[in-house]
């Protein structure tokens, strides 16, 4: 089987080297990678970033001096721990923290560390599809606070949320849905709504999303955020095909990318692709599959969103929740939101 191929044979896009690869059986990586590279133009899920050395170098491009997100929202917590506080436990119920890729925790250890010190009846289920992110937080956790209710989920979002919310013999918490860095903005507007509507769906009355918003602001704030000058950015972005590399058997020459970024600030979408920077074709031998890149050819891997106050009203109304809280840090470039159901 062969995809876009031309009159000549040469591999235009993608070709299959033979036919007894499928999609049955495939890990979500190699569907991904599967489907995107046969694509025109050709795509990559930033959610794959995300394996031990992309949680690494990401852990580092949070304290970057242009990385202004990381700061400006641990600044909102710091100055708003208390307020969280007094809502998660709203009407004296135990509360628990589910959070969304929760990596190292840096900015919530900041609330665990509050809560635990105020007293505060509550549980900590750290949800993250990177097993070795999960098990390092744990071990920190433990030995920070040894007697603190952790519940830790290795897997999918939603999934965890289900085991969490659908519990049986037990009276549930009050569930606190952390959803926080500017995770969102990686979803197009539909996602978003789908994203935030089957959290809903698990919900109960009460319960809370907290999701952090980057918002809108001058162009080269972001535009600088994305093309840090110690090329950290670009070594993450990169990370994604050694990881194809070693997980599904191919051998692109990582050298031989680039990476490039642009903000529009009509959109207010923040793009980052990998650029081949020659004609080449790329071999992923646990696919059978050979994917030709010609000069200049990209690799969309990210798009990140950033937001007005209307767009998060807009979006808190279309998912079902009401947004009963919106902090932020004293330049206005964040907004930490609450969302309840």
């Amino acid at each position: 089987m062969a995809i876009h191929r031309n009159p000549t044979d040469s591999i235009l896009n993608a070709e299959l080297i033979s036919d007894n690869t499928g999609p049955d059986g495939l890990s979500d990586l190699a569907r991904e990678v599967l489907e995107g590279l046969t694509k025109t133009p050709k795509r990559l899920s930033s959610r794959f970033f995300y394996d031990a050395e992309g949680s690494r170098l990401f852990a580092e491009i949070m304290h970057l001096p242009e990385y202004y997100l990381t700061r400006s929202e641990y600044e909102i917590l710091e100055t708003s721990k208390q307020e969280l506080l007094r809502r998660f436990s709203a009407d004296g119920r135990p509360f628990e923290l589910v959070e969304l890729g929760a990596g190292d925790g840096l900015k919530t250890k900041l609330l665990l560390g509050h809560f635990w010190d105020e007293k505060a009846d509550f549980t900590y289920a750290p949800v993250d599809i990177s097993d070795s992110a999960l098990e390092n937080l744990t071990a920190d956790l433990r030995k920070k606070w040894p007697h603190m209710k952790l519940e830790p989920q290795h897997g999918e979002y939603f999934e965890a949320i289900e085991r969490l919310a659908n519990r049986s013999g037990v009276e549930r918490p009050r569930l606190v849905v952390l959803f926080l860095g500017s995770n969102i903005g990686n979803f197009a507007p539909d996602e978003a709504v789908g994203f935030f509507r089957q959290i809903n769906e698990s919900l109960q009355p009460g319960d809370l999303v907290l999701t952090g918003f980057d918002l809108q602001k001058h162009p080269a704030v972001i535009h600088a955020a994305y093309n840090d000058r110690q090329g950290l950015t670009k070594a993450f972005n990169l990370n994604l095909l050694r990881r194809i590399n070693r997980e599904l058997d191919a051998d692109f020459d990582v050298s031989a990318f680039d990476h490039y970024e642009t903000y529009s600030p009509e959109t207010g979408e923040a793009r980052s692709y990998l650029v081949s920077q020659k004609v080449q074709t790329v071999t992923i031998r646990d696919l059978n599959l050979r994917v030709a890149f010609q000069y200049g050819e990209i690799i969309h891997t990210e798009i990140s969103r950033k937001f007005t106050r209307s767009d998060v009203e807009q979006l808190a109304e279309q998912s079902g929740f009401q947004l009963t809280g919106w902090l932020t840090d004293c330049k206005h470039y964040f907004a930490d939101v609450i969302f309840q159901k």
